[in-house]
């Protein structure tokens, strides 16, 4: 049997007098996800000053808030939620996971007094389609019963070893999938991997080069050269999002003392198609930002080359190289972030100078 709804059901609503499910996702700006815990008052204070700044800002009510902070966490989302005007940043939740004692609270309490102003909830530990299909349900029969005029959409968290093994089925579960994003340290964790490490590289994990022709064992030093622990993860989770036009996100990069790592670690989601990443300080904001908009030398080569294959078919030769109609692809995706990046950020506007 199926795990989906069938083609011509997929976009029914799931409760009557809910919202049609969108059949296109919204065109957001979305390079940084920014957490923010809900139950500090003194961090809830600098929310109008983060809208400005970030492109997505998120109520963390799960991992790094305790227990005894959670129902604290919760109403602080909500009064953030209505006290400021977040225009076109996005307002996102990462609610607790299915089984644990507070998810069901934090739906409830939630949806009903900010689901109109609520852009995406953020479900982790997302197992299988059934996860997704769960909460899709649950959220049509809430918008139903309080009039939520447009859909909130759910963005999936992979950190277990059977939700990689199921990537394709989440991906595809729902017209409410916004996106997903890797949750190194639990994944760590599911798949009894050896390392402490909250994203990023481990020194241990590389390739040796092979020994020097004719050197005696020992006595030639041989190049290492550490490799990516999440590689094959970013893959799979990069090519299952693509094929159900859904966006995929690097999560967290768990130490703020090295931002050359993250930036690194960042730049290698993004040119692995990633759309943006968590962040969990103040200082991965700006590193987000500058990764994960297009550098304005290739913006301006994607500009040539459209311009010059102006209905996409063809060849042509700039500076030297061929480009035909699948660099011409390329650069229309080049292009088409850069014109998101360009309406919020000024000076990257003046430097792409699309007009």
């Amino acid at each position: 049997m199926s795990a989906h709804r069938i083609p011509a059901r997929f976009y029914a609503p799931l409760a009557i007098g809910a919202p049609e499910p969108l059949r296109e996702r919204p065109v957001r700006l979305e390079r940084m996800i920014h957490f923010v815990p809900p139950h500090i008052e003194k961090i809830r204070a600098k929310v109008p000053q983060l809208i400005a700044e970030v492109d997505v800002v998120l109520g963390n009510l799960e991992d790094a808030i305790p227990a005894d902070a959670k129902a604290d966490a919760r109403a602080g989302f909500i009064a953030l939620a209505e006290a400021n005007d977040f225009g076109n940043t996005g307002l996102w939740v990462r609610i607790n996971a299915l089984e644990s004692p507070w998810v069901l609270d934090d739906i409830l309490e939630i949806v009903p007094a900010v689901g109109d102003r609520l852009d995406v909830i953020m479900l982790p530990k997302v197992e299988g389609p059934w996860d997704i299909h769960y909460l899709d349900r649950l959220l049509a029969q809430l918008e139903a019963r309080h009039g939520i005029g447009r859909p909130i959409l759910i963005h999936a968290i992979l950190e277990t070893a059977e939700g990689v093994n199921n990537v394709e089925a989440i991906a595809g579960a729902s017209p409410r999938m916004h996106g997903m994003s890797l949750g190194p340290a639990d994944l760590a964790a599911s798949r009894a991997m050896k390392t402490t490490r909250v994203g990023g590289g481990h020194p241990a994990y590389g390739v040796l080069a092979d020994p020097t022709p004719g050197s005696s064992q020992g006595t030639a030093p041989r190049a290492f050269v550490q490799q990516d622990l999440w590689h094959y993860t970013i893959a799979r989770m990069v090519d299952a999002c693509a094929a159900h036009g859904i966006k995929p996100f690097y999560g967290p990069f768990g130490d703020f003392s090295d931002p050359e790592g993250c930036e690194v670690q960042f730049r290698n989601a993004f040119l692995m198609g990633c759309a943006g990443a968590w962040s969990l300080h103040p200082s991965q904001v700006a590193i987000a930002k500058r990764v994960f908009s297009p550098e304005p030398g290739e913006v301006a080569l994607a500009k040539r080359i459209v311009e010059a294959m102006p209905d996409g078919t063809g060849a042509v030769m700039i500076d030297g190289k061929m480009q035909d109609d699948a660099t011409w692809k390329q650069a229309k995706v080049m292009l088409d972030l850069a014109r998101l990046v360009a309406e919020k950020d000024p000076d990257l506007a003046a430097a792409y100078d699309l007009s």
